[in-house]
């Protein structure tokens, strides 16, 4: 296992970087570029291909994946890697129409936002299809929640809810350079742990090339990013994201997992969504629609406050890891430990609350 995942780091990594490179160049040539606007802190003409690239290299792990496994079961070319591995290769066969419909649906997303970053759909029909996507992988690819609801309509209207949520989450948060990609690598990297510790094979491997792409985008797209990934690719990374908080399995009884190991995406996903639901509330205190591009989420109002670009989003970086440690070990974590992990993911946001609140103390910084 640890072998196979290694390969597929090191082989998603590199082509990534292969794929924004070339995205990057295109881009530019066709004139797909990211310009200055009023709700963003960018100052220049960046090209846009990123979430074409960051799409590209998943499927092609994804179809190549199937073919590689397909043929592995006739052949018997992947005994290599041990019987650790090759014992799953049933399981993941018996996955592959699932698997179909996620590319779909993943494509279908990358396009709704490259329509998006050219023409600026509106938001109610950027939900519509949303919505749609998510309601179909829900169903069909049996992308669902389990929280001892053994309804598959409500389960799958919950999960439909969250795969949207998430989706937006990462489109809220792609608003600095660097910031979206890089929480969402963080994220896929703590679910990869938490898959791999409780033997989730398929999971484990999704969530690895999902980190090996997103860690190659972001080498261009950390400040000053060289590329951007749009509308096409916050809506797949959120997408991925999702899925991985789905699939991942927290709660297991014959393993004594506490029933509140189902609230590990939430501590996982604590921060962005802080983020998500505070610009919201301050949009629509203001009169304005949450969906209305402005600079008031909260990693423009940490640089407010006198941080870097660099600094805001490392800081946001350290806080998702912060929250992400504790994640890693609430399934196998007693009710005390538990209630300790939950507090500290409030005291992390309390602590990102204080300093987004604070004005800057320019006299105390001319003095410095």
């Amino acid at each position: 296992m640890v072998i196979l995942a290694i390969i597929l780091f090191v082989s998603s990594f590199a082509l990534s970087i292969i794929l924004a490179v070339t995205a990057r160049r295109l881009s530019l040539r066709w004139g797909f570029v990211s310009k200055p606007s009023s709700d963003r802190f960018a100052e220049r003409v960046v090209p846009l291909g990123g979430g074409i690239a960051i799409f590209l290299c998943i499927t092609a792990f994804l179809l190549g994946s199937i073919a590689i496994v397909t043929l592995a079961s006739q052949t018997g070319y992947l005994n290599w890697l041990g019987e650790s591995v090759t014992i799953h290769i049933e399981g993941f066969l018996s996955k592959i129409n699932e698997l179909a419909v996620i590319i779909i649906a993943a494509a279908a997303l990358c396009l709704l936002g490259l329509a998006d970053d050219i023409k600026h759909l509106k938001p109610s029909t950027k939900l519509i299809v949303q919505f749609a996507v998510a309601a179909i992988v829900a169903v069909l690819a049996n992308v669902r929640v389990e929280l001892f609801i053994t309804n598959r309509i409500i389960t799958s209207i919950i999960s439909a809810f969250w795969i949207v949520l998430i989706i937006n989450v990462f489109n809220f948060l792609d608003n600095m350079d660097g910031a979206s990609a890089g929480i969402a690598a963080i994220a896929a990297t703590i679910l990869f742990a938490v898959a791999a510790l409780s033997g989730q094979v398929f999971i484990g491997t999704l969530a690895i090339v999902f980190v090996g792409t997103l860690l190659g985008f972001v080498i261009f797209n950390f400040c000053p990013a060289s590329i951007y990934m749009g509308d096409a690719g916050s809506f797949v990374v959120g997408f991925f994201v999702a899925i991985l908080t789905l699939r991942a399995t927290y709660f297991h009884q014959s393993q004594s997992s506490g029933w509140y190991a189902v609230f590990t995406p939430l501590v996982i996903m604590a921060l962005p969504l802080y983020d998500f639901i505070s610009v919201t509330i301050l949009r629509i205190s203001q009169g304005k629609s949450p969906f209305a591009g402005d600079t008031q989420h909260f990693s423009h109002r940490l640089k407010k406050r006198g941080l870097t670009e660099t600094q805001t989003v490392l800081t946001l970086y350290m806080a998702t890891l912060c929250t992400g440690a504790g994640a890693i070990i609430l399934r196998q974590a007693s009710a005390a430990y538990a209630i300790l992990i939950f507090v500290q993911t409030i005291m992390i946001l309390a602590i990102i609350a204080v300093l987004e609140t604070t004005g800057r103390n320019d006299r105390t910084s001319r003095r410095l």
